[in-house]
This record gives structure tokens, sequence and C-alpha cells, in this order.
């Protein structure tokens, strides 16, 4: 099947997500996962619509970012080393994978304008995640104050795969609920607007939780490893 069917299907989910829950579906923003795709189907990708795109490695969104010239907007998705921030944090739009102070210091020091990051939390406590605790959010965001090129505009996380929807609803309301908490706050440095969660086999339910982008492998582009 190709992306565009792919892409029509996947719209049809959402759309029957959002009305569940009284959404409109146009809130919700698709993320191309396009990890260990070629550039030819993330070509394909681009032209049956989809406009923002992610990338979890350096090597394979430098490689993108070089070849592809359309009008995309770039989202880092994975764990962000210090040591790379240099190659890759003025050349993304978005980073959904801010979860230590030392990576804030970094992308202070090597960006040249702010950088619209999502904080990572992992909801589920696995050990094979990324991301602070939970209760550790909170003083994470304030201590990101003294940060100037960092622009806190929501949280990201990975739930478990599992075909638990209760497990999964639960997750991704613990992250929605601590999301109205920071927006509550009126940070200026962190408005924390959105969520970033829900992928190929769980964006439905991430959709009714509140998610507004959604990261989708396998079943847009392609099996990814």
């Amino acid at each position: 099947m190709d992306v565009a069917q792919n892409l029509a299907e996947i719209k049809t989910k959402i759309n029957e997500a959002s009305h569940k829950v009284n959404r409109d579906p146009n809130e919700i923003t698709i993320i191309a996962v396009t990890k260990y795709v070629t550039i030819e189907r993330t070509m394909e990708a681009i032209e049956a619509g989809i406009s923002d795109l992610g990338e979890n490695r350096q090597e394979g969104f430098l490689e993108k970012y070089d070849q592809i010239q359309d009008n995309v907007t770039w989202h880092f998705i994975g764990s962000l080393q210090t040591r790379k921030v240099k190659d890759v944090i003025n050349k993304v739009d978005y980073l959904h994978s801010l979860d230590r102070l030392s990576l804030a210091k970094e992308i202070e020091k090597r960006a040249s304008s702010t950088v619209n990051c999502f904080i990572q939390v992992n909801v589920s406590g696995e050990d094979s995640k990324h991301g602070l605790h939970p209760d550790e959010v909170m003083e994470f965001v304030e201590k990101i104050s003294q940060y100037t090129k960092i622009h806190i505009v929501g949280l990201m996380t990975m739930a478990p795969h599992t075909e638990d929807k209760e497990l999964l609803h639960q997750v991704f309301g613990i992250l929605r609920n601590l999301r109205d908490t920071i927006k509550e706050r009126n940070y200026p440095f962190a408005p924390c607007e959105y969520l970033s969660m829900g992928m190929s086999n769980d964006y439905d339910i991430a959709i009714e939780e509140g998610a507004t982008h959604i990261r989708i492998g396998s079943k847009l582009v392609g099996a990814n490893k």
C-alpha cells in the first residue's frame, strides 16, 4: 500500500477519535517518522501531503535534511547526546526529547535562536525509555527559566507497547494533566500547549486523551526497525 493510501486511513481514524471526544481533527499534527526509511519513501510522504518529518538519529536526520529541499517542518524525536547538539540544533524546528539540564545547557550554548522543545516524560517508568519521572517535571521546568534559548512548547511521552487500552488511557492522561498544570502557571518561557504522544499502535487513544502531535512510522511510511 502506498503512503497516500496509508495517510487516508490514518486521517479517517483521526477523525473518528477526534469526534469521539468532541475535538477538531485539524488540531492534530501528523509527524511522519522516517527512521530507516529511504529518501524516496520520504519524498512519497511529502507528495502525499505530509509536511512534518521526524527523525530520531543524528545521521538519518542530517542525511534527509541535506537532500530534501521541500518546505517541511523538522522534528528530532530521539534522545539527543550533548556532543551532537551542535550538529542538529540549528536545523530542527522542534526537539521532542529535552530531559536533562546538561542538554539544556548545551542547547543554550549552541543554538543561534530560540528552540521549540518538548520535555520528554517517562510516564510508564520503563527502564528502556528516556525521560523525566512525572514528579521531576515541575522542578525541571522552573530550572529551564534560566535558559533564554529554550521555549517549552509541550510534553512528550512514549507509552508501553501494549494492547491494554485502559493502561494507555492512564499513561496519556497523566501526561495531559501534567501539561495542564504547567500551562496554568503561565510561564512565558513555557506555554506548554502541546502533547506529543501516540504512535502507530496507539495514536487513536492518544488523541482521545488530548494529543496534538502524533508520531507515525510503520502505519504511514513502512515498517521501522
